[in-house]
């Protein structure tokens, strides 16, 4: 009885607590939407309840106004294609989750994902409030499931889990990379045979009324059975890490046959089949350094691809696969502006793209989507600028990082002994 107490006023609590949760309201901002609104002046951005409510309200209600002072607001960052919360020193396997031998499509790392891992607040100085974890499997092909967190560090951080498939495809150290491509085919084609059936079946059972009852009952999935059906639905990303042409060809093709829901990673041969890649309306992510081959599947890397696929109408995610250097991905963003990228499209590359590929609704500021949002000191992809505020989840999020601890501990006075401030 006196749990169940316990319990009701846990609940009057939470429930007070959400109800009484401050609306913000962030004026005379200079607001880069990443929409077709484009960049707003002097405009205003209205939060409630983890979502953004309202732009340029004609009134503003809000329980807290901040003056942007005129500064950049733009989405929070969104990184991807990396081991964020699931790695904590990479030399230290007894702190690496993000693979397993045995791993196979099934994998879903986000049950050992860590929030207060020391990399997340140092990855927030960034401007990155979101993140796109990917498990790097087993021996199988498909190497699991990615899941999306946001950087708050709070134990419910992880919003999305089994968000994506991931599948590594390409160049092997032994064997031919045909059998995989094969695999995966063949295991499209056998999924689908089977859906056809169960559709069939389920058909002649109406007609037949006279038919045993345990014909009637549908076949009890197995867990990777539903994970493919769920491809076959459009309900997940197929994420593939490919490179060379002839492999994203064949993809292209899968993608038409199966009416996948397809996003390249890596695609350094993209280059080269850019109209096809435009017309299949198909995202590729990689890194904008991504300029010297590192395999004969990676001839055509070059600092000018970002730009080039974008000019050929190809959503262009920018991602950086460390996720002990996250924290730079901003700057990556300012090289391919360096290199033909304009600033918005840039932008969107570290936003709103990423969002497209793994349906996350955050990525722009815009009414309904996630108050995930950040206050720059000055243009986002200079190197000297820096985070003057960010919002996750509606609620200001602090950047300081376990860097800018040590550094103000051995560089302020103390009485205490020479070891602990040298």
């Amino acid at each position: 009885m006196k749990l169940f107490k316990a319990s009701l006023v846990a609940l009057a609590l939470a429930a007070i607590s959400h109800a009484n949760a401050e609306s913000l309201a962030i004026t005379n901002a200079t607001i880069h939407t990443v929409t077709e609104q484009g960049v707003l002046t002097n405009a205003t951005v209205v939060i409630d309840d983890g979502k953004i409510i309202a732009i340029n309200p004609e009134k503003i209600v809000a329980d807290v106004t901040f003056d942007a002072m005129g500064k950049i607001l733009t989405p929070g960052l969104i990184g991807s294609m990396n081991s964020l919360g699931l790695v904590e020193v990479n030399a230290v396997s007894r702190t690496r989750d993000a693979s397993d031998k045995k791993a196979d499509i099934t994998f879903d790392a986000s049950i050992a994902f860590n929030p207060r891992s020391t990399v997340v607040p140092y990855t927030r100085k960034g401007g990155i409030t979101s993140n796109v974890s990917v498990p790097s499997g087993g021996d199988s092909m498909f190497k699991g499931q990615t899941f999306v967190t946001d950087l708050s560090g709070e134990f419910d951080s992880v919003y999305i889990k089994e968000n994506a498939v991931i599948i590594d495809l390409g160049a092997k150290s032994s064997g031919s990379r045909a059998l995989n491509l094969q695999k995966l085919r063949y295991t499209l084609e056998d999924a689908q045979k089977a859906l056809t059936k169960v559709a069939e079946d389920a058909k002649t059972a109406k007609k037949d009324k006279k038919a045993d009852e345990k014909q009637k009952e549908p076949k009890e999935l197995k867990r990777d059975e539903k994970i493919i059906n769920a491809l076959l639905a459009g309900d997940k990303p197929l994420v593939a890490y490919a490179d060379r042409a002839t492999d994203l060809l064949e993809l292209l093709k899968l993608k038409a046959e199966f009416n996948l829901d397809l996003v390249i990673a890596g695609g350094a041969d993209a280059i080269l089949i850019t109209e096809q890649l435009a017309t299949a309306k198909v995202p590729v992510i990689f890194g904008a350094l991504d300029n010297l081959p590192s395999s004969f599947d990676s001839l055509h890397s070059s600092l000018d691809n970002t730009a080039k696929l974008t000019q050929a109408g190809i959503n262009v995610a920018l991602a950086i696969s460390d996720a002990h250097n996250l924290y730079q991905l901003r700057f990556e963003a300012g090289n391919a502006i360096a290199n033909g990228l304009t600033k918005d499209q840039a932008l969107a590359a570290v936003t709103a793209n990423v969002a497209d590929a793994f349906n996350i609704n955050a990525g722009r500021i815009a009414v309904g989507k996630k108050a995930d949002l950040v206050l720059w000191s000055a243009d986002p992809f200079e190197l000297s600028t820096k985070v003057d505020k960010m919002w996750i989840n509606g609620k200001e999020t602090s950047t300081q990082s376990r860097q800018d601890k040590l550094r103000k501990r051995y560089t302020t006075e103390s009485d205490m002994p020479r070891g602990y401030t040298k």
